[in-house]
C-alpha cells in the first residue's frame, strides 16, 4: 500500500503512441492551474536529455526528481508514451503511490496504423500496450487502487462527458473551456513534430478518418503485434471510465 508516501500534486497520463494523448494533454494546457511536461520519460530515453521545469535531466531519476521539485510548489501535469520501457519508474513506489496515474488507450490495430504510417519499421514492443498494462500494475499495486483509465474513442465521441468524468475521478474541476484551443504547433512539441502535426491542425477532439484497422488485419506482421497487445488493450479497457 502506499501509506508511506505523501501525495504530491503531480497528475500523469501514461498512454501507448498514437493514443491521442497530445491532445489531451493540449486540453491540459488550455486549462492553465498547473505545470504542462510533455513527455520527460521518453525523450531523456530517446534523446539522452531533457527540459522538465528550469532543469535539464539526463536520466530516468532526474526526471523523477525534477517532477518532483516542480511539484513542491506548483501542480504539474505530465503524459508520456511508452515506446519504451522505464525500469527507474516502475522502481519508485514513493513516485508510483504519492503521483496520481492516468491512462489512455485506443484500439491498437487503429493505434499500429497511425504508429506504423510515422515509423515503418516499428517494432512489437514499442506499439507499448503491454508496457503501458505494466505501468497501470504497477500502480496498482504501490496505492491498492484501480488506476482512472479513459478511451480516447470516449474521449472522441463524448469529449465533455469523458472530460468530466476524468476530472471528477482525479479530484480536479472540470473546465469546459479547456475543450477547444487555437490550432498551431506547440513549441515543446518541436523536437518531435512528426508525431504531433495531427494535433497542431485541430482545435479540439476531433475524429479523423482512417481505414488503418484493416490495413492491419490485412498485413501478417502487424496483424501479429496487434494479436500481442490486444489482451492488455482489453484489460484496460474493461476498467475504463464509462462516460
Amino acid at each position: 500500500m502506499g501509506h508511506t508516501s505523501e501525495r504530491i500534486p503531480v497528475l500523469a497520463l501514461w498512454s501507448a503512441p498514437r493514443c491521442r494523448s497530445t491532445a489531451f494533454a493540449r486540453m491540459m494546457t488550455e486549462r492553465d492551474d498547473r505545470v504542462v511536461v510533455h513527455e520527460p520519460f521518453s525523450r531523456v530515453v530517446d534523446f539522452g536529455e531533457v527540459e522538465v521545469g528550469d532543469r535539464v535531466a539526463h536520466t530516468e531519476q532526474d526526471v523523477l526528481a525534477a517532477l518532483r521539485a516542480i511539484a513542491a510548489h506548483k501542480p504539474v501535469f505530465f503524459k508520456d508514451t511508452t515506446d519504451f520501457h522505464y525500469p527507474a519508474l516502475l522502481a519508485d513506489e514513493a513516485f508510483l503511490s504519492a503521483a496520481t496515474h492516468t491512462f489512455i488507450i485506443r484500439d491498437p490495430a487503429e493505434a499500429i496504423a497511425s504508429h506504423h504510417a510515422l515509423n515503418p519499421d516499428l517494432g512489437r514492443d514499442e506499439i507499448g500496450f503491454a508496457r503501458l498494462h505494466e505501468i497501470f500494475t504497477a500502480v496498482q499495486a504501490a496505492t491498492g487502487t484501480t488506476p482512472v483509465v479513459i478511451d480516447s474513442d470516449d474521449l472522441l465521441d463524448r469529449p465533455a462527458e469523458t472530460v468530466r468524468a476524468y476530472c471528477a475521478a482525479v479530484g480536479i474541476p472540470f473546465v469546459p473551456d479547456a475543450l477547444s484551443w487555437k490550432p498551431g504547433m506547440r513549441s515543446e512539441w518541436q523536437s518531435t513534430s512528426k508525431w504531433h502535426k495531427s494535433t497542431s491542425e485541430t482545435t479540439g477532439f476531433t475524429r479523423s478518418k482512417s481505414g488503418g484497422a484493416e490495413a492491419v488485419a490485412a498485413d501478417p506482421v502487424l496483424r501479429a503485434y496487434r494479436d500481442y497487445h490486444l489482451p492488455y488493450y482489453e484489460k484496460l479497457r474493461a476498467v475504463a471510465l464509462q462516460p
